[in-house]
């Protein structure tokens, strides 16, 4: 079940917040840490408020396939036979990335309020569990 807008879910592990922490409001005028650390516990359940995919970055083999697959498709046909199959080895050489690639899932991040009042936002999806 993909996690969308809307979508009841749990947290799939404990979390452990750690960090400088501040005001949403901007009304508290101490420059200090106004919590050091506090946790959440497993199962904690909230609504999704948001989700975001994110598209993946290309790696820089998948990058170099892309160019050099387009090199090949453009002007493969005119090149010297040796040329065009060292060319080819190398396309050939980088399928697997490209192939990983295309078959991968883009990131989702979310936006959940949980049932007891905290905001957890730009949370990785992998955090949590459908209800």
């Amino acid at each position: 079940m993909a996690l969308e807008e809307g979508s009841r879910v749990k947290l799939a592990a404990d979390l452990r917040l750690a960090g400088q922490v501040e005001p949403a409001e901007g009304t508290f005028t101490s420059t200090d840490a106004v919590v050091g650390s506090f946790s959440l516990a497993a199962g904690s359940e909230g609504t999704v408020e948001r989700a975001d995919a994110l598209a993946l970055e290309p790696s820089r083999q998948v990058r170099e396939y892309l160019r050099l697959k387009s090199l090949l498709d453009d002007f493969g046909s005119h090149m010297p036979p040796g040329s065009r199959q060292q060319l080819e080895e190398q396309v050939g050489a980088l399928e697997a990335d490209w192939n990983a690639h295309r078959k991968a899932e883009p990131r989702v991040r979310l936006r959940v309020r949980l049932d007891n009042g905290f905001i957890l936002d730009d949370a990785d999806a992998t955090l949590f569990t459908p209800c």
